[in-house]
């Protein structure tokens, strides 16, 4: 039994009556809320890093970050609490940062008045490193191995919390009743988690203790050692008060305006964070595959024929108009070096050249190039009449022992790549690298990711605003506080 205060509270009510068949669709049911804390946990991690600074100069946590933070957390624990890590309750939860005291969820955090400027520096990378050990058993990333005979490994990612409420919802499903005792060890290892979080979060200077306070209502935030008082004599009571009882009401109700921000701004957000995937993809790419020419290069993949010659497949290259400039592509460029080392030919013609020269002779043409296996079409034939390098239909093309290179301005046509031996011989085996210069891909991406911060930064304004605006109340409480009043 606990004897000492903690100062984050973590409740849960289980529901006397469950479901038993609305578990198996809660998965979809809480989209919109995982919708919406996405965006909130970005908020959450920026202004953690501001709350960061400020304890760190000031020793005190800014309680206007204090108090959206603690209700993102609560936020989540409600939602959790009505999904898959404890699945304690069927009563939808309300978008809201507040707290809803009708809502059987509940979590809060003591405001601390002062926080050590030192601890602040050590707590989420080092201190809070033994618990996380314990969460990720509890709450997830925990590993749970299944063998089976054949000898291929399965991996049970959710934690002891998921298998448990696994347990409790099967059980559910088929006697229509929760296990208490599975509920009161979830709640337990649920509370570890939060309080844990919370202290990585900087909220709590005390080390969240290593102990199990099970049960639905939070033991580990009463001094459980000291004696309750005794109720007052009947006779020494004080008198009911007249008039109706104060009301906890319902959560305020979000008006059609924050309900649009909201939707808004969960749009916003995510499709700023998917923009934010393609710049960045394109950035890697950018900075990672350009050389020192200048060149955005492939990998080098080795092609081989038995034939006497490697072709490409037709491509048609239709550009150049106002709206999109060759000059926008660059050059291209392709480089061969021939795996045995012999000398080598490569070039570039108009396609209907190519395939008059081609006629008649044994080649393979390149049709798809994959990470793990290339796909030819192969053509019967006989030797050709010439060796390459003494036609004339060359775009371009370079011939030698060693790496051979390439290089042309992209051009509008239909266009054939042609690899052979210098003597046009058969057995032709070489590694390939293409490249372009690509010079607007830099602006684009950076474009792509300055725009989608930009949208990302109004998303998420949009949805604090939306959920952090006080909301107006009801009809119901107006009329409560005005029957209030008139007594």
């Amino acid at each position: 039994m606990s004897t000492t205060t903690y100062p984050v509270r973590v409740d849960g009510v289980l529901d006397d009556r469950l479901n038993r068949w609305l578990w198996l669709v809660k998965w979809m049911l809480v989209i919109p809320h995982l919708l919406v804390l996405a965006v909130l946990w970005i908020a959450f991690a920026l202004l953690s890093l501001v709350a960061f600074f400020a304890i760190l100069f000031t020793g005190r946590y800014p309680r206007s970050i204090f108090d959206f933070n603690v209700g993102v957390m609560r936020w989540t624990w409600r939602v959790q609490f009505y999904a898959y890590s404890a699945l304690g309750t069927d009563k939808y939860p309300p978008f809201t940062l507040h707290d809803v005291p009708d809502y059987p969820a509940h979590l809060e955090v003591a405001y601390p008045e002062h926080l050590s400027r030192g601890l602040v520096l050590v707590k989420t990378w080092l201190l809070a490193i033994p618990h996380y050990i314990a969460v990720s058993l509890f709450v997830g990333s925990g590993t749970w191995f299944v063998t089976r005979a054949d000898d291929r490994t399965f991996v049970w990612g959710a934690g002891l919390v998921g298998l448990l409420v696994l347990v409790a919802a099967v059980v559910l499903l088929f006697t229509g009743r929760y296990p208490r005792s599975v509920f009161d060890l979830v709640l337990g290892m649920d509370r570890w988690a939060l309080r844990v979080a919370a202290y990585a979060g900087l909220m709590v200077d005390q080390y969240p203790p290593f102990r199990l306070d099970m049960g639905g209502d939070d033991p580990g935030t009463a001094r459980l050692h000291e004696p309750l008082p005794a109720p007052p004599h009947p006779a020494s009571a004080p008198p009911p008060a007249s008039g109706p009882p104060p009301a906890s009401g319902p959560a305020p109700r979000m008006s059609v305006g924050r309900s649009i921000a909201l939707i808004a701004g969960v749009l916003v957000t995510l499709a700023s964070l998917v923009g934010l995937v393609i710049g960045g993809a394109l950035a890697s790419f950018d900075l990672g595959r350009r050389d020192s020419a200048g060149f955005v290069t492939s990998d080098p993949v080795t092609l081989r024929t038995t034939g006497y010659a490697l072709a490409s497949e037709d491509f048609a290259i239709e550009t150049g108009s106002a709206t999109v400039p060759l000059r926008w592509f660059g050059e291209a460029r392709v480089r061969v070096q021939a795996v045995d080392g012999t000398p080598v030919f490569v070039g570039l013609a108009r396609a209907a050249d190519v395939r008059r020269y081609l006629a008649g002779v044994e080649y393979t043409t390149v049709r798809v190039i994959g990470p793990s296996t290339t796909t030819y079409d192969e053509h019967s034939g006989t030797a050709p009449v010439a060796p390459p390098s003494s036609l004339t239909m060359w775009r371009t093309q370079a011939a030698g022992p060693g790496e051979q290179s390439i290089t042309w301005p992209i051009e509008n046509g239909a266009w054939t790549l042609v690899v052979m031996a210098v003597d046009g011989s058969r057995d032709v085996a070489v590694q390939v690298d293409v490249g372009a210069t690509a010079p607007v891909l830099r602006g684009v991406w950076i474009a792509i990711v300055a725009g989608a911060g930009l949208f990302l930064v109004l998303g998420m304004v949009l949805v604090v605003v939306a959920v952090v605006r006080p909301s107006k109340p009801g009809p119901s409480a107006l009329m409560a506080s005005s029957a209030t009043r008139s007594n």
